[in-house]
């Protein structure tokens, strides 16, 4: 018999492999959102990670009549005013450039303000809903700086200019098992994984 189902609300096959790996062993069925027919996307509106993730888990939850867990993740760099924060996956346009376009974007700012090498942080808000009802909400940082330059291949998103000065590296050049055990993500969803391993409320299939 299955076990109790999690919707991750995301299509991004990186972030939901994280996640899976994160949550592994609890015996919980854990499907993207392309395991469902399309639902329209809603719109974020929310001036925080946080309020973005709530808005994320109650929309899908309701849409699709099982619990969901949605995140809002993003970087914010001092130097450059705590940009591009909730904008991440949108900054330098509606369009949704290029992560290289995004990079080039953020060293030219800092070169401008003379701030290179800035201290920067990854977040990670996520909420758990089932339906109208937010069940847990919990949020992951990691504090850093904007690398030189962008290094590593592994990861995705601004992992290549986020530099983690106790590794030495970015997380671009960290494995998947290192990345997690360090991330914003991870810390996230750990919080969330303690939740569900301490009989915190799921419903089963």
């Amino acid at each position: 018999m299955a076990g109790p189902r999690l919707v991750v609300a995301t299509t991004n096959r990186h972030k939901l492999r994280e996640i899976r790996a994160v949550l592994d062993g609890l015996g919980t069925v854990i499907d993207g959102l392309d395991a469902f027919p399309p639902v329209a996307e809603p719109e974020e509106t929310g001036a925080t990670f946080a309020e973005n993730a709530r808005q994320k888990a109650v929309y899908y939850s309701s849409a699709l009549g099982v619990p969901v867990v949605a995140e809002d993740s993003g970087l914010e760099i001092d130097g450059l005013g705590g940009e591009p924060g909730v904008r991440s996956a949108r900054y330098g346009g509606p369009d949704r450039p290029a992560y290289e376009q995004k990079f080039a974007l953020v060293y030219a700012g800092l070169r401008d303000r003379g701030a290179s090498g800035s201290p920067a942080r990854f977040v990670c808000a996520l909420t758990l809903a089932d339906g109208a009802r937010v069940v847990f909400e919990a949020l992951g940082t990691i504090e850093g700086r904007i690398a030189d330059e962008p290094a590593g291949a592994g990861g995705f998103g601004y992992d290549p200019i986020f530099f983690y000065p106790p590794l030495g590296r970015t997380l671009a050049q960290l494995d998947e098992r290192e990345k997690a055990g360090v991330s914003h993500r991870g810390r996230a969803f750990r919080q969330l994984r303690a939740f569900l391993a301490s009989g915190g409320p799921l419903r089963g299939e």
